[in-house]
């Protein structure tokens, strides 16, 4: 009687090594974001499966065509770099950008693109757009199909918020490593008012969602402190002769025309300043749509329209991003010179190369990996990149709001003038900084 119960107990023994080795063999190992266990299942917005050895895809959604091409081309650029840094490489995986899809700048590039992101279920997610305009008809698009997007580049208070209240544009899923454009509004008016002793105005947008909202972040605050906005008008994309809305402005009596708008309409606007009786002592102010190579370089009048009340020298005034003053950035602006052969051609290249950063680093925190295959989940990397905190970027310490804010906002006022004539020159020669208070 007790050779057989030997011989079972030895059986069910060597069964339950078996079955416990098997165990150890099937159970995936430990990733960021893994739980050892089964294959996971995605929530309400899906998830991207990447097979081994596939790559982890991610859209680059800019303006890389037309007047404002080197807008979206640098930030290509600044990604183009971030993945340079990272070996090119992600958990085990290749890095590669999907695109770069063309927002045109206008909304039918915004959706055009989305709809061609969307179409593709194995991009993970979105660096982009570089337009406002493009941004909200792409985010009813991409937020729908639960695909995330981080802009380098969008500044509009809609997509966000404005005076601290939801956006009527914002999207879930929608973030930015770009300023708001209350803080850059508020920054160009404190200059013109307490800087330059401005105290009639006028502002000129077009339309866009980024040139209206940047106009309205200027005068808000030019009228607390005292200041008249003379006129307050528009044009359309597309017109050529500004004549009738400068002697407008002209007959008002502004001494600062505020036009936050994009090429090749400024380029009127400057050229055809100079012919209006009553303009010869009104200075003129853009943003950071127009601190482009292509703006500030070949065209004369850039350099010699009158200053301010209170200026000192002939040539326009801009508003735009603070450039970083740290060894990292340093060092970026050299590896973009060695890899382009020039120098940065606009103003939110590093912008950019955060964005991207915040989607790998939200990647590293919620990706499953399970013998080789990642799964990720919309909703988790959704939830990721709003979740971040301190992390520390080219452009400064990011932290997300609850509307997808994440900037370290500081603005600065440059000045081209007839001895500084290129991008550099002008971005060097800063005469105000503004830095909003916590």
């Amino acid at each position: 009687m007790r050779k057989p119960w030997s011989f079972t107990v030895a059986l069910l023994g060597a069964l339950a090594l078996v079955a416990a080795a098997c165990a150890e063999e099937e159970a995936p190992p430990t990733s960021p974001g893994a739980q050892p266990g089964a294959t996971p299942t995605f929530g309400p917005l899906g998830g991207v499966v990447i097979g081994p050895g596939e790559p982890i895809k991610i859209a680059v959604f800019e303006a890389i065509s037309g007047d404002v091409a080197s807008l979206g081309t640098d930030q290509v650029r600044g990604v183009e770099i971030a993945i340079d840094d990272l070996g090119g490489q992600l958990l085990g995986h290749p890095l590669e950008i999907a695109g770069p899809f063309d927002d045109l700048c206008n909304a039918e590039g915004g959706t055009t693109g989305a709809q061609r992101i969307v179409a593709d279920e194995t991009i993970v997610a979105v660096v982009g757009t570089s337009c406002s305009g493009a941004a909200v008809p792409a985010m009813e698009i991409l937020s729908e199909a639960g695909y995330s997007m981080v802009s380098g580049s969008n500044t509009s208070p809609i997509l966000t918020s404005a005076g601290g209240e939801e956006g009527v544009a914002h999207k879930p899923g929608y973030f930015r490593t770009a300023h708001n454009d209350e803080i850059q509004g508020r920054a160009a008016a404190t200059f013109a008012f307490q800087e330059l002793g401005v105290r009639k105005a006028a502002t000129i947008n077009d339309g866009d969602p980024y040139t209206q909202g940047l106009t309205a972040g200027f005068e808000a605050p030019f009228k607390e402190m005292g200041g008249e906005i003379v006129v307050s008008t528009a044009i359309s994309k597309g017109d050529t002769d500004m004549r009738p809305v400068l002697t407008e402005i002209a007959a008002a009596g502004a001494e600062l025309i505020f036009f936050p708008i994009f090429q090749p309409e400024a380029d009127f606007i400057v050229k055809q300043a100079k012919e209006i009786e009553g303009l010869e002592n009104t200075a003129l102010m853009g943003a950071d749509g127009l601190l482009s190579d292509t703006f500030i370089e070949p065209i004369p009048e850039v350099h010699d329209t009158p200053p301010g009340p209170n200026g000192t020298e002939r040539g326009m005034y801009f508003s735009g991003p603070a450039s970083p003053d740290t060894p990292g950035y340093r060092e970026f602006v050299e590896k973009y010179r060695q890899k382009y052969g020039e120098d940065p051609i606009q103003a939110f290249h590093a912008h950019a190369y955060d964005a991207f950063m915040l989607i790998v680093e939200a990647i590293k925190k919620v990706a499953v990996d399970v013998q080789g295959t990642l799964y990720i989940d919309r909703q988790a990397l959704r939830d990721a990149i709003g979740q971040t905190s301190g992390h520390q970027g080219l452009t400064g310490t990011l932290t997300c709001d609850q509307f997808g804010d994440c900037a370290d906002p500081k603005i600065q006022i440059f000045q081209a003038t007839p001895d500084r004539k290129t991008l550099p020159e002008v971005k060097e020669n800063v005469l105000f900084e503004y830095e909003p208070q916590a």
